[in-house]
């Protein structure tokens, strides 16, 4: 039931950012741990992803939202590939908010997977070694092409990162709150907003003033 619960609060935060400006918002949905979870769990969770990628895009497309799913996709059964496909096809020309969801992603292999694909791509002559920069490797992860995170929220009392955007976090605030997902709605989140607002952002430089 909270499995269920959470996957319907996708569409109510998602309309909660976009109505409150927010442009960017990554959700971790499954990660690449999750495979170890009772069978039975995986199933549900995996029928939950079907659920929302048949009955809530064509919402999304409506309220301007660009669906991306990323993570390693290649774990999946072939429908809920083509699923996926599909979604981020319909939703291809809108920019209201960029939504993506982390499914089958770990932080640790979306680093790994950008130093295999950089290597590959040194080995064939068309990137330069030395011009491997930070800038170069943002590039080659699941998030390129997207601003880094400026807010992490954390549900559920959890106090950890759980192998979530590993390399995208490095200066990104974190809000921690008692509230499970299937429960944080728009109070919660305009709580964690204004939390987020009253923090001077100082990126390894020294306080002004």
């Amino acid at each position: 039931m909270g499995h269920r619960a959470g996957a319907k609060n996708v569409r109510t935060v998602a309309q909660a950012c976009a109505d409150l400006g927010v442009r960017y918002l990554t959700l971790f949905a499954f990660s690449t741990e999750n495979w170890s979870r009772p069978e039975r769990e995986v199933k549900l969770l995996l029928d939950l992803m079907r659920g929302m990628l048949r009955d809530d895009v064509e919402e999304l497309d409506r309220e301007q939202v660009r669906l991306r799913l990323i993570g390693d996709r290649r774990e999946f059964p072939a429908d809920l590939q083509m699923a996926m496909t599909r979604a981020e096809r319909i939703t291809a020309g809108n920019d209201r908010l960029f939504l993506s969801i982390a499914v089958n992603y770990g932080g640790r292999w979306d680093i790994a997977n950008a130093a295999r694909a950089i290597a590959k791509d040194a080995l064939a002559g068309r990137l330069d070694p030395d011009a491997v920069d930070e800038e170069c490797v943002s590039s080659f992860l699941a998030l390129n092409g997207m601003p880094a995170p400026d807010l992490c929220i954390r549900t559920g009392g959890e106090r950890r990162l759980s192998n979530f955007l590993l390399w995208d976090f490095a200066y990104t605030e974190f809000y921690f709150t008692d509230t499970f997902w299937p429960d944080f709605e728009e109070g919660e989140l305009r709580a964690a907003f204004g939390d987020f607002a009253s923090r001077q952002r100082r990126f390894g430089r020294r306080q002004s003033g």
